[in-house]
């Protein structure tokens, strides 16, 4: 079975918003699914760390690799992976200096009526 992904209205926003200033991002989210299609819930991976886990959901927040920032790892991914029907769905993107942490009411929200 193959993965699916979906965005957020509001992740849509984050990217739009990021790619101004960080150009290679729409590339950089296409490399970045095919990583997390082989392994979705990050669990056997340094940079991926498991917010909240159902038994239909896991919450997974993960370093966002990104070639215009070269080598750092300051930009962070929020999405949830939905293993019964093969799917992700990106919640939150962020640049770590911009904020330290994510928004747990945009993570509640998706919780509320998706999980």
């Amino acid at each position: 079975m193959t993965m699916n992904f979906d965005e957020t209205s509001d992740f849509q926003k984050d990217v739009k918003r990021l790619t101004k200033k960080y150009k290679s991002i729409p590339n950089d989210l296409k490399v970045f699914q095919r990583v997390v299609s082989h392994d979705p819930s990050g669990s056997n991976k340094k940079h991926f760390h498991i917010l909240t886990q159902t038994d239909d959901c896991i919450i997974v927040k993960a370093r966002f690799r990104c070639r215009y920032l070269r080598r750092q790892f300051l930009l962070r991914i929020i999405y949830a992976y939905h293993p019964c029907v093969q799917k992700i769905v990106f919640i939150e993107l962020y640049f770590k200096g911009d904020k330290e942490n994510p928004n747990e009411q945009r993570i509640q929200k998706y919780k509320e009526w998706n999980c």
